[in-house]
């Protein structure tokens, strides 16, 4: 995670001037998290038997929601992000460029998944899951290119060109794209792929009552979803 007292330099090497005007270390944590589910996806699909479809449905209910959740996710830079820093960071519009062909390739197997998840999700099949094992596969490929690319390149010049509140948008735009009933789910995914399991996450982004009723009662709900993602309920 950045720290807003870290040195940075530009995309051209040199060091940015000035103070930091956000911090956009939650670019990183939903990386994070992203490629986290991404990496554990194919053993979700994998542990479903043949003809299973209560568990296939448990698990197709947790790939629809990290691909919406990173379509979201590109989506909001798409529209919100590109512009903004090549007309502040003009040095950075190399990098913009490809930051936006390496969502184009994304986007191709991200929809593969899309299109695929509703014929497994109702048979379990064997047969049907292979075109999901392809498109996760795809997908995580062309995450551990982008995402470290992006934090290398794009973050830093974030944390010297946007607004805190412009900062922010991206966040509420993702919870606003997450499906009906699945918020306390993506909660729980972001602790999780926390180093420290998201107790400082915790302490740094939600108000004491709000963590409070995550602990009793998000918590609970996660734990009761990841039991049945991996067939124990």
């Amino acid at each position: 995670m950045t720290s807003l007292s870290q040195p940075e330099t530009s995309p051209v090497g040199e060091p940015f001037k000035g103070p930091r005007t956000c911090d956009a270390s939650a670019m990183l944590e939903i990386h994070r998290a992203l490629r986290r589910s991404f990496d554990e996806a194919t053993a979700l699909v994998d542990g479903v038997a043949d003809g299973d479809t209560k568990h296939a449905t448990a698990v197709a209910t947790q790939l629809n929601l990290i691909s919406t959740a990173l379509h979201a996710h590109h989506e909001g830079e798409d529209s919100r992000l590109w512009d903004t820093v090549t007309d502040r960071a003009p040095a950075c519009v190399l990098h913009v460029d490809r930051m936006k062909r390496q969502h184009a390739g994304m986007l191709a197997h991200l929809e593969d998944l899309d299109r695929t998840l509703p014929a497994w999700r109702a048979t379990a099949t064997r047969e049907a899951a292979e075109p999901i094992r392809s498109a996760i596969h795809g997908v995580s490929a062309a995450m551990a290119e982008h995402f470290p690319d992006e934090e290398a390149t794009i973050v830093p010049v974030m944390e010297h060109v946007l607004t805190q509140r412009e900062e922010s948008w991206f966040g509420k735009h993702g919870r606003a794209a997450t499906p009906k009933g699945q918020l306390w789910n993506m909660l729980g995914a972001i602790l999780a792929a926390q180093p420290d399991g998201g107790a400082a996450w915790l302490k740094k982004n939600m108000p004491g009552p709000v963590a409070l009723i995550w602990r009793w009662i998000g918590a609970p709900r996660y734990a009761r979803f990841r039991a049945a993602l991996e067939g124990r309920s």
